[in-house]
């Protein structure tokens, strides 16, 4: 197993096990998978290395919701997202691709903990309410995917600009996750970072990813919506965090 995912047995256990935990964020607050993962194995695996890993996760863990998404989405504004995300991905991902892995570490984990901090701080953006803010949005959230594949979380800062119930903002940000991944499969295939050793370890660790999701799922309800996105938010700050500080030592 080793050789065939290019990991210790050390790295296959942890990376497991934080597969495992973003899937019950996921299962749960209906985002931040990619970027619990991108936040706490990004010194483990490369960032470059880790983005079409990352697609196998997001399009399971999508498959595994899309159902109860579609049904309590904002379907409209999740489309206009899509679209945009279409146009903003090539451009992220362009820029991840030129750059040393120690840079693009650097910058997936910065925008990690900037995107949390801004939707800890309950940033609002009235602006966005509006059909070329939408569009506008995805873009941001394509770049952001290409970079660091955390376009969900740009995604989520706009929807809570919507004041939206947390069952319509967790069921758009399904939604979006879903039908973005089409997308983005073409683009990773495009810039050749889609290899095989990526989609080995993406088929091999989508199961337990699938399992966590299984497990956040039931623990979802509406009366929980004051403490689970300060506590998911939080979460990611802080591996983000530790991330950087690693990175720096």
């Amino acid at each position: 197993m080793t050789e065939l995912l290019g990991l210790s047995t050390f790295d296959i256990t942890l990376f497991a096990i934080i597969c495992f935990a973003a899937g019950i964020v996921r299962g749960f607050a209906g985002f931040a998978l990619s970027a619990l993962v991108m936040a706490s194995a990004a010194t483990i695996i490369s960032p470059i290395t880790l983005i079409p890993v990352l697609w196998f996760l997001e399009m399971a863990a999508s498959l595994q919701m899309a159902g109860g998404g579609w049904r309590d989405a904002n379907r409209t504004i999740a489309i206009l997202l899509v679209v945009g995300n279409f146009i903003g991905w090539p451009i992220g991902l362009s820029l991840t691709t030129s750059l040393p892995t120690d840079t693009s570490t650097l910058i997936a984990l910065c925008v990690i903990l900037a995107l949390a901090a801004l939707q800890l701080a309950r940033l609002r953006i009235p602006g966005l309410a509006t059909r070329p803010g939408t569009l506008i949005s995805g873009i941001v959230a394509g770049i952001a995917a290409g970079v660091a594949h955390v376009g969900g979380m740009v995604v989520a800062l706009y929807v809570l600009s919507q004041n939206q119930p947390a069952k319509m903002m967790r069921g758009t940000l399904v939604v979006y996750l879903f039908l973005a991944s089409f997308g983005s499969f073409l683009f990773l295939m495009y810039f050749e970072v889609m290899t095989w050793l990526a989609a080995i370890r993406g088929l091999v660790f989508a199961p337990v990813a699938m399992l966590g999701v299984f497990v956040g799922s039931k623990f979802f309800s509406p009366k929980w919506e004051p403490y689970y996105r300060p506590f998911c938010l939080s979460l990611l700050m802080f591996l983000a965090s530790l991330g950087l500080i690693r990175l720096a030592f």
